[in-house]
This record gives structure tokens, C-alpha cells and sequence, in this order.
């Protein structure tokens, strides 16, 4: 098969769709490669899941790339009955590499959003007691809403500024970018000491304290002061 006058992979099933993100003002999608996502990085919210928040090394898992959905609906998972709501600000890369010194961190950049990291919590916390993975409580179907990316060239690198969410008008989390344990340089140096980050990875840089659960038919309203808002409605 050609297209454009190049040669294509002649697939044995029908090619699945690229996950992607609308960048603000344009009609453009950033495609998703991997999606990253840093747990307990701010102290008040280690606190509330019963952890000591000193800056211990970064710990990392995974969301699949085709969780990410601008649609503004969350449909409530199955096998569950316990869904957290946990607002953050995702990064997106443009490029990235290994061993990726701080100072250079910020230059892989492409921008930013604001998200949801939603987590079947009666799931994880199953398989935390148990010792195993926790993919079933954070990586299902459609469990990271997000916003359209705002480009670091329009916005620069919002490193302080509020982070809140709201449910059904009732304020459930703030925080601000400052109170981050580790800073967004800091998560792209180290992930790129243990793996080779490239464009189209996306980082979910963590939440404030206040977590807590949804309910089916709530409107779920967060924002990041300096990159956007993210309406969501639970369905």
C-alpha cells in the first residue's frame, strides 16, 4: 500500500487510533505516545492516603495513552463503587531523550493541560493490600479527562499558580503548582534515567489533598491557574 508516494505497513487487522489532544486554538491534535503519572507529590495528599510526605525518590505508574478523552464525560467504571476524583496538570513533550539533565528538562516541552487522574479506589486499594500492581484501580477506559493543551509558547512554564476542583459548586481539592514535591523538570529528568522519553509522552504531575468520591449524574469542575478550566460530567 502507498500513500503520499511512501510505502505502508500492510496491517493484518484495521490500525487502531492514534489517542490524542486538541491544542487550544488551533484545529491541530497532539498524539499520545505514553502517559506517566507521579504518585503523592504533594504533601497534604500523601498525608491523606496515610504516607510521610519527606522527599523520598519519585515513584511512577502508567495510564493507557487512550484514557486521555477531551470529551467531557466520564462514564463511572465498572466493578466499582468507589471513584475518586484527583485533579492535576498534565505536560506534554515535544521531544524527549535519556538521561535528560534538569537545567535541559524544561526544553522538551510542548505544553500543558489541565486533567483528571480518576481511580476505581475500592480496586487499587485491593491490590495494594495484596501487593499487586495497581493498574486496575487507575488505568481502565476513559480514566483521565483532559483539556485541550495550551502550548508553553503562549503560556511559558507555569510553576506556581492555584489548583482546584470543584464538585457539583463544592470545593473538594486546592493546592498550588509551588507546593509540588517534585517539579516538573525534576519528574522529566529522572523518568528519563529509567526509561527513553520521546515526543507525544505525557506526564499527569500529580494532585493536591482532598480527594474523594464521585457519584453518577455529578459535575466535576477543575482548573490550573495559568493553563485552563476542565468541565466534566459524570455519566
Amino acid at each position: 500500500m502507498t500513500r503520499g508516494g511512501r510505502v505502508m505497513p500492510d496491517y493484518v487487522i484495521e490500525q487502531p487510533k492514534v489517542p490524542a489532544i486538541p491544542v487550544a486554538g488551533t484545529e491541530a491534535l497532539f498524539p499520545v505516545r505514553r502517559v506517566y503519572c507521579i504518585g503523592r507529590n504533594y504533601a497534604a495528599h500523601a498525608i491523606e492516603m496515610g504516607h510521610d510526605p519527606d522527599r523520598e525518590p519519585p515513584f511512577f505508574f502508567q495510564k493507557n495513552p487512550d484514557g486521555l478523552d477531551p470529551s467531557g464525560i466520564f462514564p463511572y467504571p465498572v466493578r466499582s463503587e468507589d471513584v475518586h476524583h484527583e485533579i492535576e496538570m498534565a505536560v506534554a513533550l515535544k521531544s524527549g531523550g535519556r538521561s535528560i539533565p534538569v537545567g535541559a528538562a524544561l526544553g522538551h516541552v510542548f505544553g500543558y493541560a489541565v486533567a483528571l487522574d480518576m481511580t476505581r479506589r475500592d480496586l487499587q486499594g485491593e491490590a495494594k493490600a495484596m501487593g499487586r500492581p495497581w493498574e486496575i484501580g487507575k488505568a481502565f477506559e476513559r480514566s483521565a479527562p483532559i483539556g485541550p493543551l495550551r502550548t508553553a509558547a503562549d503560556i511559558g512554564h507555569p510553576s506556581a499558580g492555584r489548583v482546584a476542583l470543584r464538585v457539583n459548586g463544592e470545593l473538594r481539592q486546592e493546592g498550588d503548582l509551588n507546593q509540588m514535591i517534585w517539579k516538573v523538570p525534576e519528574m522529566i529528568a529522572y523518568l528519563s534515567d529509567y526509561f527513553e522519553l520521546a515526543a507525544g509522552d505525557v506526564i499527569l504531575s500529580g494532585t493536591p489533598a482532598g480527594v474523594g468520591p464521585v457519584r453518577r449524574g455529578d459535575r466535576m469542575e477543575g482548573s490550573v491557574e495559568g493553563v485552563g478550566e476542565l468541565v466534566v460530567t459524570v455519566r
